[in-house]
């Protein structure tokens, strides 16, 4: 008997084993990845109000649970997208989830884990039932969505449990859920052997410079946020201004030149790392952004004590989101002639980031504007380095 066929308008999701076509990234993508914009926006403002242990340890939760929300959804929509209803239906149920995710951190505090646990495991539910109903249409697919299916609804279990909890084993259940929503992404790590291997497609990698650009943002408006929140402007505080949007251009520089519009190596490993670690590089930059913010507002409100800390952890951040770049280089695939250059700019980064950690210890005798300049002249130098290195490239090909 032959099976009934999935109506058109409809739109049955497109086969796992069906091979990659170049796309461009569609208008629906860049409208789902609005939401994820504010969501990260109220995690770091969230962060900056409750500039804590328990603050940062919340903000480190649900960067990363919102990362692994988006990039499910992402990768679902490059995998499986069809022009039918359902894939339209699909990307704004999850909008809507997250979109009342950030709702819900915004409650009051008796309410606030509460409310946002329920948000949290209709996400999970979501998320879940996004990758199972894909084996109602495709056989193939049954079969290796068991592990996500399995880890998925462990880890909604636990985000229950957590309901009859107190802290500090709430943060300790919602931390081990999270291992579990990331395990199935891990685990192919450590099996040599895989009927069908998965790589990140170009119009992925392109989806992930976007979701930086969305970060990258967050620092722009840490900076617009510390400054606007001085009533009396002059030379000096737009002298700050300056300085520190420039620093911000040239981490965009040395990110955007290095890895954007690159693909994947032909490494396994490679397409699961790269997601893996743009993580902790991405949450660095979310960092960054409270940091901009605290030291304007520390600097200028005579809170001399924690300006010192905060300088340091501004360092530290940079320099995490540089050692993110020098491991991303590993995973991609550079033009022929690149290479050496590559490997010179690597070693040129090292340098930078041990710079910055001893800057980050050293930083006490300096005044905010030596401090902000001697990290403008560090990645000024890796921009300038870049610039020559990709000219000279450019000029030896086409001679």
């Amino acid at each position: 008997m032959k099976a009934k066929e999935t109506p058109k308008w409809w739109g049955a999701p497109r086969k796992f084993s069906i091979e990659h076509e170049e796309r461009k990234i569609s208008w629906l993508e860049l409208f789902y990845d609005l939401v994820y914009v504010i969501a990260i926006s109220n995690i770091t403002h969230h962060l900056a109000m409750h500039l804590n242990l328990s603050g940062l340890l919340d903000f480190v939760y649900f960067f990363i649970m919102i990362f692994w929300g988006w990039f499910n959804g992402s990768l679902h929509h490059d995998l499986h997208a069809s022009v039918g209803l359902r894939t339209r239906l699909m990307t704004l149920w999850q909008i809507m989830i997250v979109a009342a995710l950030i709702i819900t951190m915004n409650s009051e505090s008796e309410q606030y884990v509460f409310n946002a646990t329920i948000a949290l495991m209709v996400m999970q539910f979501f998320i879940t039932y996004l990758w199972w109903s894909v084996g109602i249409y495709d056989k193939v697919h049954r079969r290796l969505n068991i592990p996500y299916t399995v880890c998925f609804l462990l880890s909604m279990a636990i985000m229950l449990l957590t309901l009859f909890l107190k802290q500090p084993y709430i943060r300790i259940a919602f931390y081990i859920s999270l291992l579990l929503n990331y395990l199935p992404f891990i685990a192919p790590l450590f099996f040599r052997k895989s009927t069908l291997e998965f790589n990140l497609s170009s119009s992925m990698t392109e989806r992930l410079g976007l979701f930086t650009i969305i970060i990258f943002g967050e620092v722009v408006l840490g900076i617009i946020n510390g400054i606007s929140a001085l009533h009396h402007l002059n030379f000096s505080i737009w002298s700050y201004f300056i300085l520190s949007m420039l620093i911000v251009f040239l981490l965009w520089w040395i990110f955007f030149s290095l890895i954007a519009d690159k693909d994947s190596n032909k490494r396994r490993s490679s397409s699961y790392l790269i997601p893996l670690t743009y993580i902790p590089t991405l949450m660095s930059m979310g960092l960054l952004a409270v940091s901009f913010n605290k030291i304007f507002s520390s600097f200028t409100h005579g809170d001399d004590a924690n300006l010192p800390i905060i300088k340091s952890a501004f360092c530290v951040f940079i320099a995490i989101f540089l050692i993110g770049v020098i491991i991303l280089i590993n995973f991609l695939t550079y033009p022929q002639g690149y290479h050496h250059a590559i490997v010179k700019m690597q070693r040129i980064l090292f340098f930078v980031v041990a710079a910055l950690f001893i800057l980050a210890t050293l930083n006490s005798p300096l005044d905010l504007m030596t401090y902000l300049f001697m990290v403008f002249l560090m990645l000024l130098g890796v921009v300038v380095f870049i610039f020559r290195s990709w000219v000279k490239v450019e000029v030896h090909h086409k001679t």
